[in-house]
């Protein structure tokens, strides 16, 4: 299968180009401003429309996957505009390529398309978002279901493993690395999320694009719990000292966006797949017994 992953340069976009790879599709990537890998080719700012359709037409894929969206949901509430251009103006663009080669898209999107409440959410639910970024992505999201083409939109919920070079650090990155220096790490007690194992993640996107699957999957992993608890638990498997970690409430941040606490279940996506997503301490075992990508 001939892949094209927009924003490959990015940790899930990396992750997905070297699994993919792996079981011997045929893969390009785009990236940004990061070109750090040699495989990845294609410097493109999705916004712009032009070049976006030119390089699905030269390229023609079979398959491609937009994992491209505005970093940082508080960035996302205090501009709007960047948001609406970068998350929805850029998915539109990314669309519009792929009408013309009636290529499929696989749209990564997130659990904030939901907000606050006690409901463990299945794909079936109505996404209601607590802010702007998930706002977006939801609207994303729609330019995919009725974009006519055949889709998968995959929401996850705080990706962590190995990165490389400047990408972007995960929570369990940057907890080693305050903790691995000696420094006070203030976690927060109130924000909830569902972490996700990112080789996890690439082998389950994998395997659902080779079944051929299609609709909304939510691509997380097992544990719901707060960032606090997580923390903990990363001091835990790697040895570290958990009395530095201090916890806090985000009240304390004054942040411009509101975080929902969704929970969301991935029993969709191990009936399709017979994967089973890792709990917070088998992938961060994992990443002791695997410490590169």
């Amino acid at each position: 299968m001939k892949v094209l992953i927009f924003g490959g340069s990015g940790p899930i976009g990396y992750y997905l180009f070297k699994e993919l790879r792996a079981n011997k599709h045929l893969v390009d990537a785009t990236y940004f401003t990061n070109n750090m890998f040699s495989e990845i080719e294609h410097k493109l700012d999705t916004t712009n429309s032009e070049s976006t359709k030119n390089l699905i037409t030269r390229i023609n894929p079979d398959l491609v996957i937009d994992t491209v969206a505005l970093s940082g949901v508080d960035l996302a509430e205090t501009n709007h505009q960047l948001a609406d251009s970068v998350t929805v103006e850029g998915t539109k663009n990314i669309i519009n390529g792929c009408k013309i080669t009636k290529s499929k898209i696989v749209y990564i999107s997130t659990t904030y398309v939901f907000g606050d409440n006690e409901k463990i959410h299945t794909e079936a639910d109505t996404p209601q978002p607590a802010n702007y970024y998930g706002v977006t992505k939801l609207r994303a999201e729609e330019l995919v279901i009725y974009s006519g083409l055949d889709y998968l939109i995959l929401r996850t919920d705080q990706p962590y493993g190995w990165i490389r070079g400047n990408q972007r650090k995960n929570s369990v990155i940057r907890t080693l690395d305050t903790l691995k220096t000696g420094n006070v790490l203030k976690e927060i007690t109130d924000w909830y999320s569902v972490p996700t194992y990112l080789p996890d993640f690439a082998l389950a996107t994998c395997k659902l694009v080779e079944n051929n699957e299609s609709g909304i999957f939510h691509v997380t992993g097992n544990d719901y719990l707060s960032r606090y608890e997580w923390a903990l638990q990363i001091a835990d498997v790697f040895g570290l000292n958990k009395k530095l970690i201090v916890p806090i409430e985000s009240s304390e941040l004054k942040l411009p966006a509101k975080r929902s606490n969704p929970n969301v279940s991935n029993k969709k996506l191990i009936q399709r797949t017979n994967i089973m997503m890792k709990g917070i301490t088998e992938g961060l075992l994992d990443m002791i017994k695997n410490p590169q990508i």
